[in-house]
């Protein structure tokens, strides 16, 4: 068999790497400036954004309860007077130390979000320029491209300008106290009353609607936001301050184990706060009485005292028709607030009183 061996391919020259990337700086370039102006859909999620809300209450009420401490030896009811100066305070220190400062809130560090501009992020349908760049990349650079789109994750965007900063300190702080301090001075001036000044019912009457207005956009805005998942109030999509991952590793720094416990304590509490009101004790003592050890015995020594605040009674009264002892002040205001008292050793409806070897007294006789 003859063997034809063929030529070998001339080795390439040594500056033909540089050649080829300067052949393909421009596409590089072109592939990065069009990603650095693409948004990526992201999806933040409603429940932390609504749990950071909820957080920061929680918080303000906490320093609130210790501010409120500070000043608990002093004139009583001085410092209701000045209560929403004292909550425009707090709400100040928060954004002072937090938004004013290129900082998310407390509540919302813990949720791991934070605000973004939105108003500089491009619209969405410029992302679609991405994969047309990547689809014309050359061959030598379809490895990279898992680099690229790893470059962004949809997250970035810088924070809130100078100007938003401003205006969300007027909206959330100073409007909350200027509105505030509107109400309870008209409540205390009555403006809503008839026999008031006509200027002073139209100020009531257009507040009510200003207040109206203000609440059906708030829940305009809330199902947009369940909807969408951008901006939990008026402020923020005004603004165009948007809620976004601080990061995407991270998890949440919020622990709900001690909620959920919370929560079923509380749901727990409310069922007993029902139930107990209904519950009779008479009727609950004649249920547990046939359970009882030594029946005998204890009957014996009950009929020496009071049932009632068991002990032996120095004015002694019967209950008709059981004729069990009482004293008179025990089953005179059990009979008063009770009308359908019933004795508390047989549990018999009591339907009048007698002292102790007298005549028969009804029950709702007065004294």
């Amino acid at each position: 068999m003859i063997c034809v061996r063929s030529n070998p391919s001339p080795a390439p020259q040594e500056d033909a790497w540089v050649t080829s990337y300067q052949r393909q700086v421009p596409h590089w370039h072109s592939v990065s400036l069009s990603h650095q102006h693409s948004t990526i859909p992201i999806s933040i999620s409603r429940v932390n954004q609504f749990d950071a809300a909820r957080l920061d209450i929680e918080l303000s009420a906490m320093l609130k309860e210790q501010l409120v401490k500070v000043f608990s030896l002093m004139k009583p009811g001085m410092l209701f007077q000045y209560e929403p100066e004292l909550d425009a305070f707090l709400e100040f220190l928060i954004w002072r130390f937090s938004i004013w400062v290129d900082k998310p809130t407390p509540g919302i560090a813990l949720m791991n979000l934070r605000y973004r501009d939105e108003r500089t992020v491009a619209l969405r349908g410029k992302g679609k320029k991405v994969w047309t760049s990547l689809s014309s990349l050359p061959t030598s650079l379809v490895c990279l491209t898992p680099y690229l789109s790893a470059v962004r994750t949809g997250l970035e965007g810088p924070g809130l300008t100078f100007a938003q900063k401003m205006w969300y300190c007027v909206a959330a702080v100073a409007g909350q106290y200027i509105w505030a301090r509107l109400q309870s001075f008209s409540a205390f001036r009555r403006w809503g009353d008839s026999e008031q000044r006509p200027l002073a019912r139209r100020a009531w009457g257009l507040m009510q609607r200003i207040e109206g207005l203000y609440k059906a956009a708030s829940f305009g805005n809330l199902l947009i936001f369940l909807y969408t998942g951008r901006y939990r109030n008026l402020i923020e999509r005004s603004l165009q301050a948007r809620l976004v991952y601080e990061s995407p590793n991270v998890n949440q720094a919020v622990s709900f184990e001690y909620m959920n416990r919370q929560l079923v304590w509380n749901e727990f509490s409310e069922m007993l706060l029902l139930l107990l009101p209904l519950l009779n004790s008479s009727t609950v003592k004649s249920f547990l009485h046939p359970f009882s050890k030594d029946k005998s015995s204890s009957s014996k020594e009950d009929d020496s005292i009071c049932p009632i605040c068991r002990a032996s009674p120095t004015l002694v009264y019967l209950a008709l028709p059981c004729q069990h002892r009482y004293c008179y002040y025990c089953l005179r205001t059990r009979c008063s607030a009770v009308p359908s008292f019933q004795c508390s050793r047989c549990s018999e409806p009591v339907v009048a009183m007698q002292r102790h070897g007298s005549v028969v007294e009804h029950k709702t006789q007065s004294q």
